[in-house]
């Protein structure tokens, strides 16, 4: 029996205890909220949002029910249970910024794969391995370049993992082999780090950007690119090049190219014109037309969302109708509820107290008065880190844990926002168990990687991001800033 499918046996036994134990929990916090004398130090609505918070959190880690049930009951008993006055105080994080904007990226991002934009990407690198003695380094590359219109890394996975298994048939390496091993610890490990380059890039760029516009300074799309785009592309071009050499994936094919006349198998030899149609010409003008309005944006003052709201609009137009009514269901209402839901918690513990009762009561146990300005940011750091490990998203994982972090970081003269950045770079590297990362728990599933490929390489790309932090902290931003 494989790797692969003891632990899918092993992931479906615990997650139904799990799922059980986590109802369970999650109905003791409400309790304890509703029938509980309120502790001392306490008011009745600090004790009732943290009540909620805890409710969420086991909820959301957990997946006992989905994300919009758990999203929508927590403030339901944000309410009810009296930790904010009103229904619209409860909900109020529905109507950030942040929710709007990633659903128009969402779809964005599906009008590429309707067109067949992401495929056309991908049969160009099929067609041109031929000229590639590298094609692991051509499948990087690729990946890096496609993440710059594509924020789904997700998406991109889903697109080249037929691209991987023709490549090892052209090969003719097998499907068990290190040059397909290799294939999908870049597809899982290497390809979301791509996605943390712009403000627009993903779930985990996007939610990091409003964080820190809330919770530290303005941050234009322009500022983002400057200040993240060398770091990632420095750590993904270090993940990548350590892929290649981490099974020796290039030798096997040399050797393989070595013991043909030809490196191709079948008639696929031939290059792909890009000979694009309509709605390819339409989307990928729209596209160049919002990284366009965003880069203007950035220096005359208009809002983000601007750019992502026209370029919806236009596709969705009845003349073009590339976006139909048949494209929303498809988006991610679980995560976009999770957000408004954790940013209406987020408020509802700043005006109670909460938050600052949370961030005292660990300095009560972390000595942090006691500890040097780098001892602090390396605990915050480590406790992003471990937090980061039982979310099965980074966008999770950082929604929950950056606010808390930034409060510490103010408290103790840390640069919140370069707290913030290096909490994103290493937040998005770190993957120890297949499923604390989508795009590794595909290539887990999909491809022949095991637990052990997983850990070991996902500690690598960790250990390379806090380098690039340090890097980043110390050198870069001091310079750009």
């Amino acid at each position: 029996m494989s790797d692969s499918t003891e632990y899918r046996r092993f992931l479906d036994s615990r997650e139904s205890l799990v799922r059980s134990g986590a109802i369970a929990v999650s109905i003791v916090f409400v309790l304890w909220a509703a029938l509980a004398p309120t502790p001392a130090g306490f008011t009745p609505a600090m004790q009732s949002v943290l009540a909620v918070f805890g409710f969420a959190i086991v909820l959301w880690l957990s997946k006992a029910v989905p994300y919009v049930v758990s999203s929508t009951v927590a403030v339901v008993l944000l309410y009810a249970l009296g930790g904010v006055e009103t229904f619209q105080a409860a909900s109020s994080g529905f109507a950030s910024s942040l929710v709007f904007f990633l659903l128009l990226l969402l779809l964005l991002g599906q009008s590429i794969a309707e067109v067949d934009l992401d495929e056309l990407f991908a049969s160009r690198l099929l067609s041109t391995r031929s000229r590639s003695p590298r094609p692991l380094r051509s499948l990087s590359i690729y990946l890096l370049t496609l993440s710059f219109v594509m924020p789904s890394a997700v998406a991109r996975a889903v697109t080249f993992i037929p691209v991987v298994r023709q490549m090892s048939d052209t090969y003719d390496v097998g499907h068990d082999s290190d040059f397909e091993r290799t294939a999908f610890l870049i597809l899982g490990h290497v390809n979301p780090i791509a996605s943390m380059s712009l403000m627009t890039g993903g779930g985990m760029a996007i939610i990091t950007s409003e964080l820190i516009q809330n919770e530290v300074q303005s941050i234009t799309w322009v500022q983002w690119a400057v200040f993240m785009i060398p770091p990632v592309v420095i750590l993904y071009a270090l993940a990548a090049v350590t892929a290649e050499r981490f099974y020796g994936a290039n030798d096997e094919i040399e050797q393989a190219m070595g013991q043909r006349s030809s490196p191709l198998k079948g008639n696929q030899a031939g290059d792909v014109e890009l000979n694009l149609d309509r709605d390819q010409r339409i989307v990928g003008a729209v596209m160049f037309g919002s990284v366009g309005l965003w880069i203007i944006g950035s220096f005359i003052g208009l809002p983000t969302i601007v750019p992502a709201a026209l370029a919806v609009g236009l596709l969705a137009l009845p003349g073009i109708r590339i976006i139909t009514a048949a494209d929303v269901p498809e988006v991610s209402w679980g995560i976009l509820f999770v957000i408004g839901a954790m940013f209406s918690l987020l408020d509802a513990m700043e005006q109670t107290g909460a938050l600052a009762y949370m961030v005292e009561a660990i300095t009560s146990v972390v000595p942090f008065a006691t500890l040097s300005h780098w001892q602090v940011i390396a605990i915050l750091l480590a406790l992003a880190v471990l937090i980061r490990v039982f979310f099965s998203t980074a966008s999770a994982a950082i929604l929950i844990v950056l606010p808390i972090i930034l409060r510490f970081g103010g408290n103790f003269g840390v640069n919140r926002l370069y707290l913030a950045l290096s909490v994103l770079l290493i937040v998005g590297s770190t993957t120890i168990l297949p499923f604390n990362t989508t795009s590794v728990l595909l290539s887990f599933d999909r491809g022949p990687l095991s637990n052990r490929d997983v850990a070991v390489f996902g500690f690598v790309t960790m250990v390379y991001a806090i380098f690039v932090v340090v890097f980043a902290w110390n050198i870069y931003w001091p310079m750009i800033s």
